[in-house]
């Protein structure tokens, strides 16, 4: 029996858990859809993880969205319709007030002009949709939940299908003027490889799992032998995956580990530059590839940062996220609550 199936066994014999004190979060990646459906404190109730569309329109993803978070609320006993509220983590340029989501490279088809994913979403489910940037919301839930809880001041970094990041100032989400964090796009090496987001040289472009599967191909082609497209297909997958990264590295595959080195390369340049700015007290490793390997790869992280920190006897910590691969959906449900948005 898996996660979902065993939480959603457990709220079947308490249904009294599904009321109108459970909220719904729906974290939104470039591979995956991850919904929750929590209590008031977070607690997960139910979960569901449902493909992203590879090629779909926006239309497409909040169809999608919606039928993660429908498996999601089932596994807890209630339905979407009977959720307290809503809330969307999800990646791109969000405007919380007009509920619509833009700039997004890395999900289904991409688009460019702002969406109202919230008000879509919200006539599917009869109710209130909150959207957020995804990194935002999951690292406001790990400094509430998880590995921030010692800190005042945290710098969350998203390893996963692009780079993101998340800001806790002296205790206060950090969002600027909505897109604060984007530290998949401080430049590493001016000049140098194009990124998804059509410049060049940005973090991303050397460390973001999309690029780097883009990296991995270029070599495939060019002769060099690797395991990662034979493990892709051996699994079914569309695409390179965590864990097809994660098995590569394990049997010392000579592509997958010479991007993976460059990638923790760029990681501890920029997180580096990003500490120095801001002297925060800790980073936190999230995302599909951060959560997959940042047990073996949070140390090395840390080491590639070292050369660049201005007052090394001050670096701080990098820390993997503790709520996981659901920081992000339990970060979204903690914002549709109106005293946390």
């Amino acid at each position: 029996m898996d996660e979902a199936t065993s939480v959603g066994a457990e709220a079947a014999k308490e249904p009294s858990h599904a009321t109108s004190s459970a909220w719904g979060g729906i974290d939104l990646g470039g591979t995956k859809i991850e919904a929750v459906v929590t209590d008031t404190a977070g607690a997960v109730l139910g979960r569901a993880r449902h493909p992203t569309p590879g090629d779909g329109s926006v239309e497409d993803v909040v169809q999608a969205m919606y039928g993660a978070l429908v498996d999601a609320a089932r596994a807890a006993g209630t339905t979407p319709q009977q959720l307290a509220g809503i809330g969307v983590g999800a990646p791109g340029s969000v405007d919380t007030n007009e509920g619509t989501l833009g700039h997004v490279g890395n999900v289904g088809k991409g688009w460019t002009e702002p969406y109202p994913v919230a008000a879509d979403l919200g006539e599917l489910v009869e109710g209130r949709v909150v959207l957020g940037n995804d990194v935002q919301v999951a690292v406001a839930a790990e400094y509430r939940l998880g590995a921030g809880r010692p800190y005042r001041s945290v710098l969350g970094v998203w390893w996963g299908t692009g780079v993101g990041g998340g800001l806790v100032l002296d205790g206060v989400p950090w969002r600027g003027r909505g897109a604060a964090g984007e530290i998949g796009h401080m430049v590493v090496k001016p000049g140098g490889a194009r990124c998804g987001c059509g410049r060049r040289g940005c973090m991303e472009a050397y460390a973001g799992r999309a690029s780097m599967e883009r990296r991995a191909r270029k070599a495939e082609r060019g002769g060099e032998k690797t395991m990662l497209f034979d493990l892709m297909r051996k699994k079914g997958r569309p695409r390179l995956t965590s864990s097809i990264w994660d098995k590569a590295l394990a049997e010392e595959d000579k592509v997958a580990t010479w991007i993976i080195d460059r990638a923790v390369r760029m990681l501890g340049a920029g997180l580096a530059s990003a500490i120095n700015l801001l002297d925060v007290e800790a980073v936190i490793l999230g995302g599909g590839l951060g959560t997959r390997l940042g047990p073996a790869y949070a140390g090395r992280i840390h080491d590639a940062m070292r050369p660049h920190i201005f007052v090394p006897e001050r670096q701080p910590p990098v820390l993997v996220a503790e709520l996981g691969e659901l920081s992000g959906a339990i970060g979204a449900a903690l914002i549709s609550q109106p005293a946390m948005k």
